[in-house]
């Protein structure tokens, strides 16, 4: 490794787990702003963007064409407050994914590494999430990349956390210097198109096998061992002449 290093962390499923709070969030901006209840619910841990996962919500229930847009804003715009007013759901029903903050605060601790996000959250409602656990102390996330950035093509979300930090570290970032770690397919794909090595960890519903088949450049099981992860962190970003 060379240099500096923009490391860019998921959130849900590989940093923290929510349980059925999101999805008491859809639902709750769902009957307001429909005006009934939601019968199907957005598919769990597939890495999607909430903006992508609020219109399939509207789209399962069968939402009139004509309202889907005018619906979906009214319900992101609604998700920020419904999720603040259930931090402490959050607090009792998740919990921090195995590792993780001690993974953090590795990478953290490194001088030469830089952690931030990259996630299918808006900012808002990664800001929460990441306080509720208070693990917003270990990545910047003033240089992140957010739904609420670019909803409907998350790869687009690495260039945009690239831009942010390089601006403020003065420091030029492309798929040589930044590493993604996530655990869904889309997390794969967020890295391999955006422009990002990719360290898949299988503590969500894709499997480790799985994740390597879609091309993910290493695979852990999980975060317990933060040295694993500072390990490969530097090996995919070692100059290779």
């Amino acid at each position: 490794m060379t240099g500096t290093v923009l490391v860019l962390w998921d959130i849900d499923r590989t940093l923290v787990y929510v349980g059925e709070t999101d999805r008491a969030v859809y639902r709750e901006a769902f009957r307001q702003v429909v005006g009934r209840d939601a019968v199907k619910l957005p598919e769990r841990g597939t890495g999607r963007t909430m903006p992508l996962a609020v219109r399939e919500l509207l789209t399962a229930n069968d939402v009139d064409r004509q309202d889907l847009e005018p619906f979906a804003e009214r319900i992101v715009a609604l998700l920020p407050k419904l999720l603040a007013a259930r931090t402490e759901q959050l607090r009792a029903g998740g919990l921090v994914m195995p590792g993780a903050t001690a993974a953090l605060a590795a990478v953290d601790a490194r001088p030469d590494l830089i952690p931030t996000v990259v996630t299918g959250n808006l900012q808002q409602n990664a800001e929460i999430k990441l306080g509720a656990f208070s693990l917003d102390q270990y990545v910047d996330l003033a240089v992140g990349g957010f739904a609420s950035d670019d909803s409907s093509h998350r790869p687009a979300l690495v260039g945009i956390a690239q831009r942010r930090a390089g601006a403020r570290y003065e420091t030029t970032f492309d798929r040589s210097n930044t590493v993604i770690i996530g655990d869904s397919l889309e997390d794969v794909r967020t890295g391999a198109e955006g422009g990002a090595r990719v360290i898949a960890v299988a503590s969500g519903t894709t499997t480790a096998d799985q994740l390597t088949e879609a091309g993910a450049d290493r695979v852990l099981e999980s975060l317990r061992d933060p040295q694993a992860v500072l390990r490969a962190v530097v090996e995919l970003t070692a100059r290779r002449e």
